[in-house]
């Protein structure tokens, strides 16, 4: 008996969370070496990184899915839709927010803390969720960049799709530094919808008006766009990918060991708050373009079924001139580039911490032989997919659909989390971040309602 009590004991300190202090976590090792050499980390430049990882999140949320469902959207629902870009803005913040905290102040990935301090069954179902909605997702994306590429240049589909998986395997084994500064320029491209969205020449009084008063619909149409809208804006991903981001980057800052990352302070929170705010809100108005350029020429013009983001694209040119709809497929390119190595290595992420195995961007494939090995099957898989047939746009607006209705669960489990003290220390949510969270997830849980009565 006092054998197995001891190893029940020992159970317990394996699994325990450091404690989390309010004071700074540890410096950085090579801090004294930089002041030596007279080159100090100036807050400028610590500013610069904490950006550039917002907008890297932002960027990605705007992926080639995201696309079609806006298009879909807009061409089905014209104007009125409008309001959702802005209703939908602090839901955002708050989500990949509390993502963020969850990675600065224990120093580990969401689901490494899920494993943690939850049973296996919750767990492997929020697992079984984030993944499925990322394999789906992702492998619309590849088939969006793979008829961006089309649409700009005569290249079969199926070659398109090969070239693209294997160009997001190349990026997925370029380490976190490299991989981060490429997703950076790539998120200049999402700057072509803004154009786009300007060339479809949009009524401004009427877009302002329908921007400002919601306008609701209780027909099924209505509520599977906007879940797969919501879904879509508020994917497991972006949580996922949130948290390992920010652990990745203190490893890249030298804090490898768990005890030099654990714990944040009141100035890193507070320019994580700038830095995805900054994020959120240029992720928000590329969505926003992209719901206008639709409801300003496929809606009016009447086409209200799209059935690939390609022939969004196409339907652009002559309504509102080449140059909008090659805006939009070019835009469709970048954001894919971006966002399929963010969802395939979260789902690796994800896996791999569930199972407690060996992960991470900073590892070398022969150091963390299953992390690299999950995120090449997961790549093919996608691949597959567009070669066996894939419809793109039906996918997408599937993929939004899951995400829709799985997200609410692992945003909660994320809200709890930030809530405990155990696991947050000091730095455990304020009252307004309490309510704003739960407002989110009735918000999401809302939405998922309303399309399982609308099929009833």
């Amino acid at each position: 008996m006092n054998y197995f009590r001891a190893w029940k004991q020992w159970r317990r300190e394996k699994h325990r969370l450091p404690v989390i202090a309010r004071d700074r976590r540890k410096p950085d090792p090579t801090l004294m070496a930089r002041r030596q050499s007279k080159a100090p980390h100036h807050r400028s430049r610590q500013a610069f990184r904490s950006v550039g990882m917002g907008l890297i999140t932002g960027a990605a949320d705007d992926d080639p899915a995201a696309i079609g469902t806006y298009s879909a959207a807009g061409a089905a629902l014209g104007p009125g839709i409008l309001w959702s870009a802005l209703w939908i803005l602090p839901l955002t913040f708050t989500v990949v927010y509390l993502a963020s905290k969850v990675g600065q102040v224990t120093g580990q990935g969401l689901f490494e803390v899920i494993r943690l301090r939850y049973s296996r069954r919750v767990l492997f179902a929020l697992l079984l969720a984030a993944a499925l909605g990322n394999l789906i997702e992702a492998g619309a994306d590849l088939g969006g960049i793979a008829a961006g590429i089309h649409l700009l240049w005569p290249v079969r589909l199926s070659v398109a799709a090969l070239g693209v998986g294997a160009t997001a395997l190349i990026l997925q084994i370029q380490g976190y530094a490299i991989l981060r500064n490429i997703f950076r320029v790539i998120t200049l491209s999402l700057l072509a919808y803004i154009g786009s969205g300007w060339l479809a020449r949009p009524d401004w009084r009427m877009a302002l008006a329908a921007t400002l008063l919601p306008h609701l619909k209780f027909n099924r149409e209505f509520f599977s766009l906007l879940v797969a809208i919501i879904g879509s804006n508020l994917s497991a991903y972006l949580l996922t990918w949130q948290s390992n981001q920010d652990v990745e980057e203190d490893i890249r800052m030298g804090r490898r060991r768990l005890s030099d990352r654990a714990g944040t302070t009141a100035g890193e929170l507070r320019r994580a708050r700038y830095d995805i705010a900054l994020g959120v809100f240029f992720s928000d108005l590329v969505m926003y373009f992209i719901l206008l350029a639709a409801a300003s020429t496929l809606f009016q013009a009447g086409a209200y079924r799209i059935q690939s983001a390609a022939q969004a694209a196409r339907a652009l040119q002559p309504l509102a001139g080449p140059a909008a709809g090659w805006l939009f497929a070019a835009g469709m390119i970048g954001a894919g580039f971006l966002a399929l190595p963010v969802m395939t290595i979260g789902a690796a992420f994800d896996i791999c911490q569930s199972l407690g195995w060996k992960h991470g961007l900073r590892a070398k494939p022969r150091d963390a032989p299953a992390f690299y090995i999950i995120a090449t099957l997961i790549t093919l898989a996608e691949i597959a997919m567009n070669l066996l047939g894939l419809n793109p746009m039906h996918a997408l607006v599937y993929a939004g659909i899951v995400q829709g209705i799985s997200t609410p669960f692992l945003m909660l489990a994320v809200l709890r989390i930030t809530q405990d003290p155990q696991i947050m220390g000091p730095w455990v949510n304020t009252r307004a971040m309490n309510l704003m969270g739960w407002i989110t997830i009735l918000v999401m849980f809302g939405a998922a309602l309303g399309l399982l009565i609308s099929f009833l």
